[in-house]
């Protein structure tokens, strides 16, 4: 516990059996619950899991859950209906089976997926179980050992402490970045962390691409936890829902660690176009749900007329570049409506741009 507060780490697994062992070992004291999701791994992952079921890592635990049961009267209808679709969303997660005789009181929990389902998948199916037990700070670290456990008290306490409802690790701002990471890494994560700026509405966020957050009971209980893009995407997403649910955020400094005996399952160009075509989506959802329909906003119109427009002149500018390669007059009226719409498309788009980092900035702690 931390401020007597109870803290959980989901570890998403898959294959991990050489460095599953090594996180168990290193996590810090305060850490109640060490839930492990095994993501059908074809190795020995969920054997060696089972194995420190009898070990002093596993110390017996009874964390009281709250009696969740409600009486209906005049003011919690809201509640009750509240309770009913958390009940009807159980068919939307992943199909899973708790190994543990005993979850109550162990610490470390193992979970199996029943089909194998993506990294995502597993934090899913790891924050509604922490959601279910009214795990006060839920944080998240992979099963490969690339996350420094000491850093893990600097991620959970603005939350246990502070209220703030999602930390997230920053490599990126680290002296070392540039040397650790990978170049390639570093410059898919750069690229999408620019994207997710955007489409978040998070403009401060970088290193999106990292695992190694805390997030808070309230925050888990705001969200579509069932709908978490289930893929490495999962990141991005859940900045996109936290957004949408008016959660604050901070980012906190954590070291890039590599070569620690870590095999690397991501396809990095694969994951960038997955993730940008995810973003994509994610940003005219996050415009038309938070400024329309939760909360009307200027910047929906300035947003919508700068795509119209800038749309509307594409046109115009083919016309103009076929004119010059042909060597044809092509007169001065399709010249002045391309910049007239360019120009007026591109002031909208900036002024919207400006306008909604000022809106978020309020979720930024």
């Amino acid at each position: 516990m931390l401020n007597n507060k109870t803290i959980a780490v989901v570890v998403p697994a898959y294959n991990e059996e050489s460095q599953i062992g090594m996180v168990i070992e290193s996590m810090p004291e305060f850490v109640d619950r060490i839930i492990v999701i095994n993501d059908c791994s074809k190795d020995n992952t969920a054997k060696v899991v089972a194995g420190y079921f009898t070990s002093e890592f596993n110390k017996s635990v009874r964390i009281q859950k709250k009696d969740k049961t409600l009486v209906r009267d005049r003011y919690n209808y809201a509640d009750v209906v509240s309770s009913q679709m958390t009940e009807r969303e159980e068919q939307y997660y992943p199909e899973i089976e708790i190994v543990n005789p005993d979850p109550e009181c162990g610490r470390i929990i193992l979970i199996n997926h029943i089909r194998n389902s993506g990294k995502g998948a597993g934090i899913i199916t790891g924050y509604k179980w922490c959601r279910d037990n009214d795990i006060d700070c839920t944080a998240s670290m992979d099963g490969d050992g690339q996350m420094d456990p000491s850093e893990l008290e600097s991620l959970c306490r603005p939350v246990v402490d502070e209220k703030i409802d999602y930390v997230k690790g920053n490599r990126l701002i680290h002296r070392s970045s540039r040397i650790v990471i990978p170049k390639i890494r570093f410059f898919g994560n750069s690229i999408l962390s620019i994207l997710t700026k955007v489409a978040s509405g998070y403009w401060h966020v970088s290193d999106t691409q990292t695992g190694y957050t805390a997030i808070s009971l309230k925050a888990l209980n705001s969200i579509k936890i069932y709908d978490i893009y289930k893929y490495y995407g999962y990141p991005n997403d859940m900045l996109v829902k936290l957004n949408l649910a008016y959660c604050s955020l901070r980012e906190v400094e954590i070291k890039p660690v590599y070569n620690v005996g870590e095999q690397s399952k991501m396809k990095i160009s694969k994951v960038v176009r997955k993730v940008s075509w995810l973003l994509f989506k994610s940003f005219f959802k996050r415009i038309w749900m938070r400024y329309l329909f939760l909360d009307f906003h200027p910047l929906f119109l300035l947003y919508n007329l700068a795509f119209i427009m800038l749309i509307v002149s594409v046109p115009y500018l083919y016309r103009i570049l076929k004119s010059i390669v042909l060597v044809q007059d092509i007169g001065t009226l399709p010249v002045l409506a391309f910049f007239f719409l360019f120009i007026t498309g591109f002031q909208f788009l900036l002024f919207a741009m400006w306008m909604d980092m000022q809106d978020n900035e309020r979720l930024n702690k």
